[in-house]
């Protein structure tokens, strides 16, 4: 059988059922992050390990070798000779904010659409690579080189999965990875994640004075918080504050309540989540409790928490505040997201920010302006995240393999993309993201109910399939 015979979509029709009941099995398990009980062969938590396991028994069960690199990464490889194709997935994600309108963990098909945690990001479109893996298997095609599907297991957090990976396996010489968007994606920004904190002493609250005792908000750096809760102790007026924040609620359209007790007064902010490469798409709830907490008469601990927010975040979503505004034509503006908060009166601050910027930029120069801008509000840097960008050129020959498989497909003759999101094409030389997200198509990775079209994977998965073959063959 010759490529030009080859209905690519039709191969994918006739395995639909087996594509969505392995996939339905995978997103059912809420592979998120839990170091608290990691433990040797799971070092990201049971559930991650349970994913990664999963996957790597749906490739033995298809009679494809694969490997468990120490519960960090596996792979899942067909073919043979001596180059190696590779296919960067992972099997991690987001944890799932509140405001599902099915559990994010119980996938589930409503008008086209498969809902479930991991549909988009990264779970459904690792899973139409390995049909697409499959297709070139059970058809029999003629390869030059061996395919390997890599799984990583920690690529919404620091990367340790490829880093542990690729120190013990060998590297592809050239790939794609299914984790952003089509047609392909030839360039992307570098980023920090910053983490800071700093001490706090014990403190009273004075005559009128209002105690801030704690401040929460926030599971992921590279998430837009959508939820935050803030504790006030104090003697003053209970019923005047949550009049004030009633109002403030009202005036600017939020969703948040307050509740009382004998302890303290409670504030809650509902926003909107979004990727941390996007904040300006999201609403930071963090960010909206500070506007309201500046308006009150806090101790000074608390009062330079809540200022710092408002004097280096709030509104400032490009680095204006910050003072590290850059943009280039391509890749366009530094982004700044303010993603985790914690605050424990007399004990101590922490803060977490994600920064992405275009390669015309220096990072380094930014990382320094942040560290000593935070230094004035008591917080310290400490642990820093650093991926540098990546950019292959438009003609270079893995960007025109794929451009031309995608075209054939869509028939849509759209040019590479430059995004602020990183993903695995940065780990690997010669590799770029492609899909699973088509032109004009809705992006739901770590929002509430996100979703893939289920058309939109099949799709993918037939585009995965010819793009396997034509870079292996």
């Amino acid at each position: 059988m010759t490529q030009m015979q080859i209905n690519w979509r039709q191969e994918v029709e006739k395995r639909k059922e087996g594509l969505f009941q392995d996939l339905f099995a995978l997103l059912s398990i809420e592979s998120t992050l839990d170091e608290e009980n990691a433990k040797p062969g799971a070092p990201f938590g049971p559930k991650v390990a349970e994913a990664l396991d999963s996957f790597l028994h749906i490739g033995k069960r298809d009679g494809f070798v694969t490997k468990n690199v120490d519960g960090y990464a596996g792979h899942i490889e067909h073919g043979q000779g001596e180059g190696l194709i590779g296919v960067l997935a992972h099997v991690d994600v987001v944890p799932a904010n509140e405001g599902w309108t099915s559990p994010a963990f119980a996938p589930e098909i409503r008008e086209g659409k498969l809902y479930a945690r991991g549909a988009v990001d990264d779970k459904g479109p690792a899973m139409a690579a390995y049909y697409g893996m499959k297709i070139v298997q059970e058809l029999g095609l003629p390869l030059s080189k061996r395919v390997r599907l890599i799984l990583g297991a920690d690529e919404e957090s620091k990367w340790r999965c490829v880093e542990h990976y690729f120190q013990v396996e060998e590297k592809p010489e050239a790939g794609f990875t299914p984790d952003a968007d089509f047609p392909l994606i030839a360039a992307e920004k570098g980023f920090y994640d910053i983490q800071s904190s700093g001490s706090l002493e014990p403190a009273e609250a004075v005559e009128g004075q209002w105690l801030l005792q704690s401040f929460e908000a926030g599971q992921r750096v590279n998430m837009v918080s959508d939820q935050v809760v803030a504790s006030l102790v104090g003697d003053g007026d209970v019923f005047e504050l949550k009049e004030q924040f009633q109002d403030f609620l009202l005036t600017n359209r939020l969703q948040g309540y307050a509740t009382e007790s004998d302890e303290d007064v409670k504030f809650f902010i509902r926003g909107r989540g979004h990727h941390g490469s996007e904040p300006e798409k999201g609403l930071n709830a963090p960010l909206e409790l500070a506007r309201f907490l500046q308006t009150v008469f806090l101790d000074a601990q608390g009062k330079r928490y809540i200022e710092m927010m408002n004097d280096l975040f709030v509104d400032s979503f490009a680095g204006e505040k910050l003072g590290i505004v850059a943009k280039d034509s391509e890749l366009g503006d530094l982004t700044v997201n303010a993603g985790v908060f914690s605050y424990t009166q007399g004990v101590e601050q922490k803060l977490r920010i994600n920064i992405r910027y275009p390669l015309s930029a220096d990072g380094g120069v930014a990382l320094e302006t942040i560290r000593q801008k935070l230094a004035t509000y008591g917080l310290q840097v400490g642990e820093v995240d650093h991926k540098k960008g990546l950019a292959l050129a438009k003609d270079h020959p893995l960007v025109a393999t794929l451009q031309q498989v995608y075209e054939e497909h869509t028939g849509d003759r759209s040019k590479p993309l430059a995004i602020g999101g990183a993903t695995y094409a940065r780990a690997v030389e010669n590799c770029v993201a492609f899909g699973p997200v088509f032109p004009g198509k809705l992006e739901t990775a770590h929002q509430t109910d996100e979703f893939i079209e289920v058309e939109d994977l099949l799709r993918a998965t037939a585009i995965y399939a010819q793009a396997i073959y034509e870079l292996a063959k």
